[in-house]
Formats: structure tokens, C-alpha cells, sequence
């Protein structure tokens, strides 16, 4: 039986999701602690929202499920251009994140071009 597991693009949020866990938790200071627990939630809400949209079974579900992955990821992006133009995480603390961001939204979009996921859903 296939399983969100099996997805490319889940595979790449879930290593998404825990290397910004990793990353912000040795991080962690006072001064970015907003923008740290924003970032985490954001990249978090990625690698869930596949595994959400995959467990409602509908195509018309998964499909705004991934299309909320792809905000997120969006928003992650954002964040760790904040959190490094403040000086809460280095470059080289974010350069691996932002490679992860890129590998993931290529799949995302890869979903939703996918005719399974095209398809209508009556009523």
C-alpha cells in the first residue's frame, strides 16, 4: 500500500521540518525567539499539511493541503531571510535551509500539476 512516505515531496519537507528543528534549536536565543518559533511552525506546517491532505483521500483535499505546503514553505523562505538579516542564524546555518525550501516546492508543484490531483470532484 502506498503512503505520504512514499511522496518525494514529503520525503523533502520531512527533512525540511527536522533540520530547521535542529538548526533554530541550537540557535535559540531570547532575541529571535519570535521569529524562531514562527520559522518552526512554518516549516513544520509543510511536511504536515502533506501528511493531512494525503490522509483525507480526496483529490480536491490533498490538492489545497499541498497548496497550504507551498505557502508555508513560502513563508519559511521569508523567515530565514529575516532571521539572517538579524543575525539570529548565519548564512551557513541558513544556506542548507534554503536548498531544502528549494527542493521541496519543486515536488509540491509537481503534485499539483499531477493529473490524478487535476481531476474533478463531483459534489
Amino acid at each position: 500500500m502506498n503512503s505520504y512516505k512514499s511522496l518525494v515531496a514529503w520525503q523533502r519537507a520531512s527533512n525540511l521540518s527536522v533540520r530547521t528543528l535542529e538548526i533554530v534549536d541550537d540557535a535559540w536565543g531570547p532575541r529571535g525567539a519570535v521569529v524562531f518559533d514562527q520559522l518552526r511552525r512554518a516549516a513544520l506546517s509543510v511536511d504536515l499539511n502533506i501528511v493531512e491532505g494525503y490522509a483525507l483521500n480526496t483529490p480536491a483535499q490533498f490538492r489545497r493541503h499541498i497548496r497550504i505546503a507551498i505557502g508555508s514553505a513560502a513563508e519559511t523562505e521569508r523567515l530565514l531571510e529575516i532571521a539572517e538579516r538579524r543575525g539570529y542564524l548565519t548564512a551557513e546555518q541558513v544556506e542548507p535551509l534554503r536548498r531544502a525550501v528549494d527542493g521541496t516546492l519543486g515536488p509540491l508543484f509537481g503534485l499539483l500539476r499531477s493529473p490524478r490531483l487535476r481531476q474533478r470532484v463531483d459534489r
